[in-house]
């Protein structure tokens, strides 16, 4: 049953790479990574993407996309929270083409370097554990209990307080990526807090966890995208 729609969110300017979703890695824009992969995810219903530029539409209809709106400016600033545009096209589904999915998967063109597996582990998850939301993410390189600090007042302070003196003793941390999100609608509708629910998380590995947001990271994804290709032979 054809009860989800995959969602590809995509705004035309960003400050630190310029034109970002553009941008290239093995030949493929951002856009385009988002897009194909997509299509590899079985009994989805729509592939839509989300975009205020003209560019970023005709990216995303040459790799097979629909795009069947373009979004108002109001939701296409720096300051924008991601759920709102969320929210944007749900609406436009339900009320323009009377569309009603259960749940919507959201994959950003910031992680290239998901793989179709991490995406069915996250459907998996959230189906079976009748999750609101399911999210990724990688293991945290810092610990908040460990060698993680706060300045309040120039009063330097680990985040979290408490009685740790080796990284082995803390609690298990996860550095929050964009590989994956998978939405209740119901939820969706609703929602005024992303992490408010019933949450549950898949952990990503590292090579496949990058979420590109300057022109370093679009430099280490390069080098890791061929990296996992050659381990992955």
């Amino acid at each position: 049953m054809k009860d989800f729609v995959i969602l590809i969110c995509a705004r035309g300017k960003s400050k630190g790479i310029k034109k970002k979703n553009l941008k290239k890695i093995n030949g493929i824009s951002l856009v385009g990574h988002s897009v194909k992969i997509a299509k590899k995810i079985k009994n989805s219903s729509k592939i839509i993407l989300s975009t205020d530029s003209d560019l970023i539409k005709k990216e995303g209809l040459k790799h097979g996309a629909e795009v069947p709106f373009i979004r108002p400016t109001y939701l296409s600033g720096d300051k924008t929270p991601e759920v709102n545009v969320w929210k944007h096209a749900l609406d436009f589904l339900q009320n323009k083409e009377n569309i009603y999915p259960n749940f919507i998967v959201i994959l950003p063109p910031t992680s290239p370097l998901r793989s179709k597996i991490d995406i069915e582990k996250c459907i998996n998850l959230f189906l079976r554990k009748n999750y609101d939301l399911v999210v990724t993410g990688s293991d945290s390189n810092r610990s908040p209990y460990f060698n993680m600090l706060e300045n309040k007042k120039g009063k330097l302070s680990l985040i979290k307080k408490g009685k740790v003196f080796r990284r082995q003793d803390t609690p298990q941390t996860y550095d929050l990526t964009t590989v994956c999100y998978v939405i209740s609608t119901k939820y969706l509708k609703k929602l005024k807090n992303l992490l408010e629910g019933k949450i549950g998380l898949i952990n990503i590995p590292k090579i496949r966890s990058i979420d590109i947001d300057d022109e370093i990271d679009l430099f280490i994804a390069r080098k890791l995208f061929k990296l996992r290709n050659k381990i992955e032979k």
